[in-house]
């Protein structure tokens, strides 16, 4: 009986080692679920406006990099701050601004990856009328990986973003908003590209691809060729196949007269005979 008691005590000793030893194994793979890390609001003292961090990642030695996705309310922004490393910010979504003291605002949308050089003073934040969230990136130096300093002011904000000039000073392609009426209506083609597309289009209750069926559908309906034939082409981006383009037109027909059919269905072949 004692051998199989002493047996026992063994067994439980050895897995209770193997347990610590794995749970303190550095070289480990380590998950952080999702939702695991709590949110916090955006200190007010760094921020201005509703600002939301989530914690991705913590620094852990040697790597000295740390990770949060930090969401934007349209107008909210961060102080003007360095960091002794530099830092990369990642646009997940909506429309921003980030400026270099000294330099003028530059506007940023989903996809648009930014880095700041180490020790450069610089704010960012959303759009006056799209949110914006990225996810930044530091590193730290002694333990330190942001010097925080005063708050960006509303003038500051309120300049205009620059929209022609890229990296390296190339110029940037305009968008289609700016393209069609940017030159008679400024403030229109900027809402339609910070609200309609940088925030509408970007809002996580319907894919873009079903935006575009949603849009092309009420473009028939109200036969409206100009704005048709660009958001056929968009369409196209966003995943939605010729075939299905063609059996949305031949189901309104039925609903929204045959004139409406037969003009998209002109708009339709221009479309899709683009090189």
């Amino acid at each position: 009986m004692k051998i199989f008691v002493a047996i026992g005590v063994s067994l439980f000793m050895l897995a209770s080692g193997l347990h610590s030893q794995t749970a303190n194994d550095q070289s480990a793979i380590r998950i952080w679920r999702s939702g695991s890390r709590p949110s916090r609001e955006g200190p007010v003292e760094h921020f201005t406006g509703t600002v939301r961090v989530d914690p991705l990642f913590s620094a852990t030695a040697p790597a000295r990099a740390s990770g949060a996705l930090v969401t934007f309310e349209p107008g909210a922004r961060t102080a003007w701050h360095t960091h002794p490393l530099g830092q990369i910010l990642i646009v997940t979504a909506g429309t921003g601004r980030v400026q270099r003291w000294g330099d003028p605002v530059e506007e940023i949308h989903q996809g648009d990856v930014v880095w700041i050089p180490p020790g450069q003073k610089h704010w960012h934040g959303a759009a006056p009328n799209s949110s914006m969230a990225h996810i930044a990136i530091v590193e730290q130096l002694n333990g330190k990986s942001v010097e925080w300093m005063e708050k960006v002011s509303d003038a500051q904000y309120a300049h205009p973003p620059s929209v022609s000039e890229g990296v390296g000073g190339m110029t940037k392609e305009p968008t289609a908003a700016q393209k069609l009426m940017g030159d008679i209506d400024p403030k229109l083609a900027e809402l339609t590209d910070n609200v309609l597309f940088g925030d509408v289009w970007e809002r996580p209750g319907l894919s873009k691809r079903d935006r575009s069926l949603i849009t092309v559908a009420a473009l028939i309906a109200m036969n409206r060729p100009e704005q048709l034939r660009s958001h056929l082409r968009l369409a196209r981006k966003n995943g939605v196949s010729q075939e299905e383009l063609i059996e949305v037109i031949t189901q309104l027909a039925f609903y929204t007269g045959w004139p409406n059919a037969v003009s998209a269905v002109g708009v339709a072949r221009e479309v899709f005979h683009e090189k």
